[in-house]
């Protein structure tokens, strides 16, 4: 294992082709070429798009890299970021679902949160995404993050309205 040194920049990582992996210790991993080093994730503004602009920070608090946009990201690179997001807290924990409706190109959802309802939207082809360990991701038009922790707990009736979009 290679470790960051002070001398490395964000955009040397960045340049090289940085993949992120979640390793059996837990931790979120950047990798390019030889070097790796295990980071931690930081949004940055504005909140209102959390899945554009997330800093890798190492265990200094140096800067890595910025994450413009995580659908920028390899498939594999995402599926590792957004649960490292997930599990720092930068969802919204569904509770219960009230309702959704299909559109031509949308989707809208109606949730119980603990804070109360919610409603969101998510691109007709954007399905709700399984997490490593169980639950679900949903990721809406705005790039917000709902999770449903165990969707067997949930009550029957948002069983039954999530049942058509998970296998």
């Amino acid at each position: 294992m290679m470790n960051l040194e002070s001398s490395e920049k964000r955009e040397d990582w960045e340049e090289e082709g940085m993949r992120l992996e979640h390793r059996h210790d837990g931790q979120l991993w950047a990798i390019a070429g030889a070097r790796e080093c295990p980071v931690w994730v930081k949004r940055c503004f504005p909140w209102s798009a959390p899945g554009r602009f997330v800093s890798l920070r190492d265990r200094d608090e140096n800067e890595v890299a910025l994450v413009r946009d995580l659908a920028e990201l390899g498939v594999d690179s995402r599926r590792a970021l957004e649960r490292s997001l997930a599990e720092a807290g930068f969802v919204i924990e569904v509770e219960g679902v009230e309702e959704v409706e299909d559109e031509i190109e949308i989707r809208h959802f109606r949730v119980r949160t603990k804070n109360g309802i919610r409603s969101f939207q998510t691109l007709r082809d954007e399905w709700p995404r399984t997490m490593p360990g169980g639950g679900l991701l949903i990721v809406d038009v705005a790039g917000d993050l709902y999770r449903v922790t165990d969707p067997g707990a949930l009550d029957k009736k948002s069983q039954k309205k999530l049942a058509a979009f998970i296998g």
